[in-house]
């Protein structure tokens, strides 16, 4: 979503709506991806991107930023 760079599912983060609000990993309903760049997310949340992608109003929580801040074990996204 934030660089719109196209990348195999496994390469990317998912995120869906819980509550009105931005959640990581495969839930139920719509997801947005981003690639594993923090720069990527940052963009997709300062340009509202989640929203648009998920059809709905999301709070995008900062703390979300540890998810690109931190190495992925195998089998995580």
């Amino acid at each position: 979503m934030g660089c719109g760079r196209k990348a195999p599912r496994a390469e990317l983060v998912r995120f869906h709506a819980e509550n009105g609000t931005l959640t990581e990993g495969a839930g139920t309903g719509r997801g947005a991806y981003t690639c594993v760049s923090l720069a990527c997310f940052e963009r997709a949340a300062t340009r509202r991107q989640f929203n648009r992608v998920l059809r709905t109003s999301v709070h995008v929580d900062p703390a979300l930023r540890r998810l690109y801040t931190r190495p992925l074990t195998h089998g995580e996204r």
